[in-house]
């Protein structure tokens, strides 16, 4: 899965794959191939065999800057609207796989994350920054709309529709510290022990129940469009049928052999 944008490494011991975009010296910047390439990789590793959770994160200073000025803005003014429409679907086909991936992805945001970067850092699960991590959603900055790639969705459920409006208007950047305290981030720390964080938060995703967490991903984003009826009629059945999967009897067997319990 590896490309010329970004490294691709999968532990087979832990289960643990870990994404990382490779253009630091144009700060981690996407172009339209990149879009596509990250769209399919998260495509694949819904159902690649042995992975269990995913770490996302950038090369350099930064996660990810945003769509590149010269690969990317400035060739959308040679396109009509119909490819304009294109390149927009593929954008949000990005987030969608994100979101629809059955496995845990666990964001290291390691330095600057803008723009469409920071789109892709709200559609990770887990979000743990660098205490250098500074992040905008910069849309409005260059006279877009704030609602793009899913963002108007995604960063009312995370931060609260007020806090989220601020963001997508103003287009300003906040530091790690304000981010943490607002909830878009669920852990600051420092830049040097980043990546141990995250790891250690990866592979104890990696050792939990797939099925159980896969079930609880795709809940969590169902249920944002129900009312309470039909959340509850979801879940009791959802559960119902996790209640018939092997982890379950092995975390009961677990506990009364008083050991760890073995998850597939």
């Amino acid at each position: 899965m590896e490309t010329g944008s970004f490294r691709y490494e999968h532990d087979a011991e832990t289960g643990v794959a870990t994404i990382t975009l490779n253009r630091p010296d144009r700060l981690n910047a996407l172009t339209f191939e990149v879009y596509e390439e990250l769209r399919d990789t998260f495509r694949a590793l819904d159902t690649e065999p042995g992975v269990r959770s995913i770490v996302l994160t950038g090369a350099g200073r930064a996660f990810c800057s945003g769509g590149d000025v010269e690969d990317i803005i400035g060739a959308l003014f040679e396109r009509d609207y119909r490819g304009l429409l294109d390149f927009t679907r593929t954008t949000g086909d990005l987030i969608l796989a994100m979101l629809r991936c059955r496995r845990p992805i666990v964001g290291a945001l390691n330095g600057t994350v803008a723009g469409a970067g920071a789109v892709i850092a709200a559609a990770c699960d887990i979000r743990i920054a660098s205490e250098h991590a500074k992040i905008a959603y910069l849309f409005t900055k260059v006279g877009l709309s704030g609602a793009d790639m899913g963002a108007s969705w995604l960063l009312p459920r995370i931060v609260g529709q007020g806090r989220a409006m601020e963001l997508l208007m103003t287009g300003d950047f906040i530091d790690a510290r304000e981010a943490y305290r607002i909830g878009l981030y669920n852990r600051v720390v420092e830049a040097a022990g980043l990546l141990d964080e995250v790891r250690d938060w990866a592979q104890r995703l990696a050792q939990g129940p797939a099925f159980g967490l896969e079930i609880t991903k795709k809940m969590v984003l169902r249920e944002a469009t129900m009312d309470l009826e039909s959340a509850l009629a979801a879940e009791t059945e959802i559960q119902a049928a996790c209640m018939e999967d092997p982890n379950f009897r092995e975390a009961y067997d677990a506990f009364v052999e008083k050991r760890k319990p073995k998850f597939g």
